[in-house]
């Protein structure tokens, strides 16, 4: 309401103006109002800048000459010639995070430096503490602290890969195996990500990244026990097949009762791949008979110890779903603890990380994470989404 009336009043002033000045100039001052007739129009330019809006005037026509310019690399916004109003293309307006250029280049570039952890503490009676603060954190690697950049414990999406034993000594076992995955998912985000992996002398990708508890349910139910148990080479399988989901936080979740008897790949390679950087967090349930049970047991250890997560050997069949529960707990209450390393990446070599955590009223706190990681080789997606 009141700029059509700012405009108005200009106008009128003007007029008068220009009834007071020479006649000299009345031709001049008329042809300089011809372009401001309308409400709202800013006053005449005083005499002495008459040629301003004849200069102005072929600001209709840049979109046309500037035409060709339109075809530079879409990442290059072109200059707006109506003064910045239309500063970026309409795809460019508003965008945020990965969405800003191709396939989440630029949110990975910008976090290249950054290594992020994800992190469980429990107390000296094994129960989940999930009310500490950054404060409380101290991050080191190769032993030198390092500063946290930033810090989280929220219930965000994962991308779960669900890896099951089918060999032939499993087939008494998976209807309560398959119950109890069932279970880890729907005591989970429900909006992670989960694909199946069944595994006996070779691996089998029985289902792919879905939501949908049904289409898990017939993946999880196709049963074919039969041949050994190639659980390193699933793992490698699985641990690649994790990076095409554009969620950061990754897990695997295994299910095996043997020994490996048929991988090609050994257990320090497996383990190297899983500790590439961002790489995903290793839950395991080892349903292990007496015979060859120790190395099986220590191989289940050392994947889910390197990598931040935990193994489980239950006696009995029947704590497997109540492990699965506790496991899907755990996964949704971590701390996402961001730091950029002392040591320039470019450096190789493995590093080692420890995170400590203290806070009051806690007597002993222990801190579950990846014991290291291999820089430069990292996860796809480990800057996008929810970091």
């Amino acid at each position: 309401m009141y700029m059509p009336k700012l405009g108005t009043m200009l106008l009128r002033n003007r007029v008068a103006c220009v009834l007071v000045l020479s006649v000299f100039i009345v031709g001049l001052a008329w042809s300089q109002t011809q372009p401001s007739t309308t409400p709202g129009s800013q006053p005449a330019p005083a005499p002495g800048q008459g040629q301003a809006p004849a200069q102005a005037a072929p600001t209709q026509n840049p979109p046309a000459q500037n035409a060709p310019n339109q075809a530079t690399p879409q990442n290059q916004v072109p200059p707006s010639p109506s003064g910045g109003q239309q500063a970026a293309p309409a795809q460019g307006q508003g965008a945020q995070g990965p969405s800003a250029t191709d396939n989440g280049v630029f949110t990975f570039t910008a976090k290249a430096e950054e290594v992020t952890l994800h992190a469980t503490v429990v107390d000296e009676r094994n129960r989940l503490i999930t009310n500490l603060g950054k404060g409380d954190f101290a991050v080191f690697e190769n032993s030198q602290p390092q500063q946290i950049r930033s810090f989280r414990q929220e219930d965000i999406p994962v991308a779960i890969g669900v890896v099951i034993d089918n060999s032939g000594s499993m087939r008494e076992k998976r209807d309560e195996v398959n119950k109890a995955t069932l279970n880890l998912v729907k005591a989970s985000n429900p909006d992670d990500q989960v694909f199946v992996v069944n595994f006996n002398d070779e691996y089998y990708l029985d289902q792919e990244f879905t939501a949908d508890v049904k289409k898990l349910q017939a993946a999880l139910e196709h049963v074919e026990s039969r041949g050994g148990t190639a659980l390193y080479d699933a793992i490698v399988a699985s641990a690649d097949y994790l990076t095409k989901s554009p969620l950061q936080r990754k897990v695997l979740f295994v299910v095996t009762d043997g020994e490996d008897d048929a991988s090609q790949e050994s257990l320090e390679q497996a383990v190297h791949k899983l500790q590439q950087e961002n790489g995903p967090t290793v839950y395991a349930i080892g349903l292990l008979g007496t015979e060859k049970a120790r190395k099986a047991k220590r191989a289940l250890e050392i994947l889910a110890d390197r990598t931040g997560g935990i193994s489980f050997f239950p006696p009995s069949l029947g704590e497997v779903d109540d492990i699965s529960r506790s496991i899907a707990h755990d996964i949704r209450n971590q701390y996402t603890i961001t730091y950029t390393p002392t040591t320039p990446k470019n450096i190789g070599g493995f590093r080692t990380i420890h995170v400590d955590a203290r806070a009051r009223p806690y007597k002993k706190l222990t801190v579950r994470t990846r014991s290291g990681y291999y820089p430069g080789q990292e996860q796809a997606g480990a800057g996008g989404g929810t970091n």
